[in-house]
């Protein structure tokens, strides 16, 4: 059976845990979203619940909630920082994130207070290949179609 292709620009920062993806914007601001295979995971979504602007989060805390057909998963902060604005179009039109997932289907921005340290632990450049490759083996061993 061949894999799906996974869309996963290379300018993006993958956090390997909880399938969000990070565009660092300027030094200290931050965009989030969720990765195609999170996405794929979960299927269409159809809510979206994000913390409000002000949310002061550590990384791996929850920011949020995506409820789909298939399963409803968190949203996770990819690092830790202030949430500052969050993609009210999303939480109106979820859809918005299944058709443009690294464009106009972002979640939230932040600003960052570690990224220098915390960013070395999420996946980006060379490494994301290799990591792509064992996470789609590594879902389908569990039983997902990836």
């Amino acid at each position: 059976m061949a894999q799906k292709a996974f869309e996963f620009p290379e300018e993006l920062y993958y956090d390997k845990n909880h399938h969000m993806w990070v565009r660092k914007d300027n030094s200290a601001t931050i965009v989030v979203g969720i990765d195609a295979i999170g996405l794929d995971n979960l299927g269409d979504l159809a809510y979206i619940t994000l913390r409000p602007e002000g949310t002061v989060v550590k990384k791996g805390e929850t920011v949020g909630t995506l409820e789909a057909a298939k399963m409803t998963g968190d949203v996770f902060a990819p690092v830790s920082g202030r949430i500052i604005a969050v993609n009210n179009a999303c939480v109106e039109n979820p859809g918005l994130v299944n058709s443009d997932a690294y464009g106009k289907g972002w979640l939230l921005t932040m600003e960052a207070v570690n990224w220098e340290e915390e960013s070395s632990q999420l996946v980006h450049g060379d490494d994301l290949e290799p990591w792509i490759a064992a996470e789609i083996q590594r879902l389908e061993n569990q039983g997902f179609d990836a």
